[in-house]
C-alpha cells in the first residue's frame, strides 16, 4: 500500500523504475528491491512521525550491535523547513519562499507520472522507454532517486532483502567490525 501516491500512481512508478533498472541476469530488477517503496516514502516522510528523512546509527545492526538505522532522527526546525520545502514545494509559504518559489518532488513526481499516461504499465518495453524520453528532466529525477532505491541502506525502504547490495558484490555497512586493511587497500 502507497504512503503518499495514489494506487495508480503506484503502479506508474513502479513500471517506469523497473524499466530504467530491468532485471537481468546480473541481478534484481528495481520492482524486486522495492524501489518505488522508496520513492513513495520520499514523497510521504513527513507522513511518519519521525519523519523518515535520516536514518539513526551508529549501526544498522547488520554486522553486530545496535539496529540504530531503524530509528529516525527527529529533524531541527531549520531542517524540517528546507526538507518540507524540497518534497512539498514552497505552497506559496513565506517562510519556504525566501529564495523564490519552489516546486517540490511531489508536484513533480505528480506531473511526471501523469505526463507518462494511465496506459504506461500497458506498454511494451520500446513504447515505456519513449514516454520516459519523452521528459528527460522527469526521468533524470527518476532515475536518481531509483538508484538510491536500489543502492541506499534498505531503512529507507528500498533494495529490499540487500537485492541491490548483492547484485554489486558489496558488503553493504559493516561497522561495528569496518573494513581490514588488506580489504581497503586490495585492487
Amino acid at each position: 500500500m502507497p504512503v503518499w501516491l495514489t494506487e495508480e500512481e503506484y503502479r506508474v512508478l513502479e513500471a517506469a523504475c523497473e524499466c530504467l533498472i530491468p532485471r537481468s541476469d546480473r541481478g534484481p530488477g528495481a520492482t524486486a528491491a522495492g524501489v518505488a517503496d522508496y520513492v513513495d516514502g520520499l514523497l510521504g516522510a513527513f507522513s511518519f512521525d519521525p519523519p523518515r528523512i535520516w536514518a539513526g546509527g551508529p549501526t544498522s545492526g547488520r554486522m553486530g550491535g545496535e539496529a540504530g538505522f531503524a530509528r529516525f532522527h527527529q529533524l531541527s526546525a531549520i531542517d524540517e523547513l528546507a526538507w518540507r520545502t524540497r518534497i512539498e514545494g514552497s505552497q506559496s509559504l513565506p517562510e519556504r519562499e525566501f529564495n523564490g518559489p519552489v516546486v517540490g518532488l511531489q508536484e513533480r513526481y505528480r506531473q511526471g507520472l501523469d505526463a507518462l499516461g494511465a496506459d504506461f504499465c500497458d506498454l511494451d518495453v520500446r513504447g515505456r522507454e519513449a514516454r520516459l524520453r519523452a521528459d528527460t528532466e522527469f526521468a533524470d529525477l527518476l532515475y536518481g532517486h531509483a538508484c538510491e532505491g536500489m543502492y541506499g541502506a534498505p531503512e529507507y525502504g528500498g533494495n529490499r532483502d540487500l537485492l541491490g547490495w548483492r547484485a554489486i558484490g558489496f558488503e553493504g555497512d559493516v561497522q561495528p567490525r569496518g573494513w581490514t586493511d588488506e580489504e581497503v587497500t586490495r585492487p
